[in-house]
């Protein structure tokens, strides 16, 4: 497919099969269809479903500064040197002015710009909470359907917001740093239940010791269920490339766990359910905001604003015009 035909199609089964054949122009291209909430979305993801649940999804969270994309760039080397297939989704803060992802996170990657077997992808939170971008879901899905074999998700990196990144992915990597005050916040934003792999980045720091202990003793205090996953604490300096291959082994490690106490398809199945539910939300909004006079939701709110009206009957009225 060529690059201006790549550039505006909305012919879905032809960027689906150039995308399959490493046309990395078709991804970037459905990536964007589906970023935009394009009217084509549905037969995107139809043609996608034969390639769900095929690769490996890695979430980084994190506080800003700790080292996310250096770490992210570290992993993209250490899976190719596997011979895997990655993809990576960086989900930047949006633009005030023109929704767009502003931080730019490709650029600390630029080792691997030149990789076919590496695509790279800054999406806009656009507002969205939870450190991620309403699209993901579907953003990981084209990922996979280009074949990549891992795909990695970092976060937005606003600190304890980011807990969302659990519910798309297989592993979720929280990264500390020394001197940062994160093994104290991690207790605070809930960290410890999102956590599957603690990755201590700066480790040459001082305080390093310091923040591995803090977090062995916190881990230590949680639930001590025999067959519960136990996370480890992975020390990095992801800068010089330092203890990259242990995280790789410990998301192994996990990775077998799951699949060992069937904990990966209830995962898949709660991911899903979440996006089907999301998906379900927005239709029944657009149905909502599309309901003539006298019921419309103008009306209603208004009437509800003017003491007429109470908010639950409103609300019924609402549904019961809803059309079949």
């Amino acid at each position: 497919m060529s690059r201006a035909l790549a550039g505006r199609s909305r012919d879905v089964p032809a960027l689906v099969a150039a995308a399959r054949d490493g046309d990395a122009r078709a991804v970037a291209r459905l990536l964007s269809l589906v970023e935009d909430a394009d009217d084509c979305r549905p037969a995107i993801a139809a043609a996608l479903t034969p390639f769900a649940g095929t690769a490996a999804v890695i979430g980084l969270t994190g506080s800003p500064g700790v080292g996310k994309s250096t770490l992210t760039s570290a992993l993209v080397g250490a899976y190719r040197r596997r011979g895997e297939r990655v993809g990576v989704l960086a989900v930047d803060p949006s633009s005030p002015y023109s929704g767009g992802a502003i931080l730019g996170d490709r650029v600390r990657m630029q080792d691997h710009a030149t990789d076919s077997g590496v695509f790279i992808r800054s999406m806009s939170s656009r507002g969205h909470l939870g450190g991620l971008s309403a699209a993901a879901p579907q953003a990981v899905r084209v990922l996979e359907g280009a074949g990549c074999t891992v795909v990695l998700v970092e976060t937005v990196g606003v600190g304890q917001a980011e807990v969302e990144v659990a519910s798309l992915a297989d592993t979720t990597l929280v990264l500390v740093a020394p001197g940062m005050g994160d093994s104290i916040q991690a207790v605070k934003a809930g960290i410890l239940e999102v956590a599957d792999v603690f990755v201590v980045n700066k480790a040459d720091r001082d305080g390093a010791d310091a923040t591995v202990r803090d977090l062995r003793g916190m881990l230590a205090l949680g639930d001590s269920t025999v067959d519960r996953w136990k996370p480890p604490v992975v020390r990095t300096v992801a800068a010089a490339g330092t203890g990259v291959d242990e995280v790789v082994d410990a998301i192994a490690e996990h990775r077998a766990w799951l699949a060992e106490h069937d904990t990966l398809r209830l995962r898949r199945e709660r991911r899903a359910a979440a996006e089907v539910e999301s998906l379900a939300l927005g239709l029944l909004r657009a149905r909502v905001h599309a309901i003539p006079d006298p019921h419309s939701l103008t009306t209603l709110a208004g009437a509800v604003a003017a003491g007429q009206l109470d908010p639950f009957t409103a609300a019924e009225t609402l549904v019961a015009a809803l059309p079949r």
